[in-house]
């Protein structure tokens, strides 16, 4: 699993003990921000610096790098639709993996 500190700030200081608590395997990745910045990506002026920022900063391009297997996990919800309006990859809170390492049914709540 992939582990998105989004906009340049580690994760908040209990994440990767949770997940190695539940028995995850991740990779923090350090990429910055990944662009949208709260709701600056979509406003039309912005979109493009918003795209370069995902881009540039490397969070996109690891995304799009990861194998189909690997979980991407991302708190922030402007960081995870960011990754699922450039990507081919939806990117999961993670609540929703805690509850999946629990053996949980997974729903994406878009049934």
């Amino acid at each position: 699993a992939f582990l998105s500190a989004g906009s340049g700030l580690r994760p908040m200081a209990g994440d990767g003990e949770l997940l190695k608590r539940l028995g995850v395997d991740f990779t923090l990745l350090d990429s910055g921000c990944c662009g949208m910045a709260g709701s600056f990506g979509f406003k039309p002026a912005q979109y493009d610096i918003s795209i370069r920022a995902g881009e540039l900063g490397g969070l996109l391009p690891a995304v799009r790098s990861a194998a189909a297997d690997t979980l991407i996990i991302s708190n922030g919800y402007s960081c995870r639709e960011q990754i699922a309006q450039c990507t081919d990859r939806r990117a999961l809170h993670i609540a929703q993996v805690a509850r999946m390492a629990l053996g949980q049914k997974f729903t994406d709540g878009r049934r």
